[in-house]
């Protein structure tokens, strides 16, 4: 075989498998252009429901509904090749009951090729995600903050501290033992997301967490400055891709109206170019 043959994409045992280990790279994407720029990059890509207000312009995530999912899922895995894909379940798709959340992780999977999907809740979900795991649904775990909890937990606020890191715990404790592959500690204190990763079997991907943490994972648009109405403390701006844009269009505008663009270069002749003799 030669030696440059694709990679196969990893599976959420090799997820598992790299506790402890080399931290586990991770990105949403929600098109195809974007999954393409990290596939060689990242162990597993997660299509968001992030991209409700990435993409959508909504004010949370609570009004992503299925269709999107699936519409963004199957563009994300036109572009993956080498990276595992992620997808969560939006709200209102699992919480009902475990049989209700398996009809729609099946849709979820059978119609975009994730590889498995990730699902909101700790202690109170692991009934699902034992139910889910049982009938071949690989899940990955997500407690701390959790977005689609955000009108009972009064808002993005960090997690797990003081009385509410002994419940934390729990809830990465219950999720690994219901069977998920790896768990997302979101908004969380650095103390408890290190206790948890040395207590709980499972990989820990952090976001809002820790450096310690089994993994890390970003939301591309806020990384890259493309998502530009509020930037989180704990996303780090690796590129102003959003002030370039603005800045690039802006210079389009201003050619556009002095009729600078387009130039001869961009247009065509009214004659067939004559090829150059050999």
């Amino acid at each position: 075989m030669s030696a440059t043959a694709r990679k196969t994409a990893p599976m959420p045992d090799d997820i598992r498998a790299m506790k402890g280990g080399t931290p586990i790279v991770s990105l949403t994407a929600y098109t195809t252009p974007m999954a393409r720029m990290m596939d060689a990059h990242c162990d597993f890509v997660l299509v968001g429901d992030s991209l409700g207000m990435v993409v959508h312009g909504l004010p949370s995530t609570l009004g992503v509904t299925m269709e999107m999912m699936i519409l963004h899922g199957q563009a994300v895995a036109r572009g993956l090749s080498r990276a595992m894909m992620v997808i969560d379940m939006p709200f209102g798709s699992y919480e009902e009951s475990p049989e209700q959340a398996f009809r729609n992780a099946a849709r979820l999977m059978a119609e975009t090729g994730a590889g498995a999907v990730k699902l909101e809740g700790g202690t109170h979900m692991a009934e699902t995600i034992a139910f889910l795991v049982a009938r071949g649904v690989p899940v990955m775990a997500h407690v701390g903050l959790t977005p689609q909890s955000i009108n009972t937990l009064g808002g993005y606020k960090v997690q797990g501290r003081d009385a509410g890191a002994e419940k934390l715990l729990a809830d990465a404790r219950a999720v690994a033992e219901a069977g998920a592959f790896a768990v997302v500690l979101e908004k969380v204190p650095a103390v408890m997301a290190d206790r948890i990763t040395q207590e709980v079997a499972i990989p820990t991907i952090g976001i809002g967490a820790s450096a310690g943490c089994d993994g890390q994972i970003l939301v591309v648009d806020d990384m890259l400055g493309l998502f530009t109405a509020f930037k989180p403390k704990f996303v780090k701006r690796y590129a102003d891709l959003g002030t370039q844009g603005e800045a690039a269009i802006a210079t389009y505008a201003d050619e556009v109206r002095a009729r600078q663009f387009p130039a001869d270069e961009h247009t065509f002749a009214a004659e067939q170019p004559q090829k150059a003799a050999k």
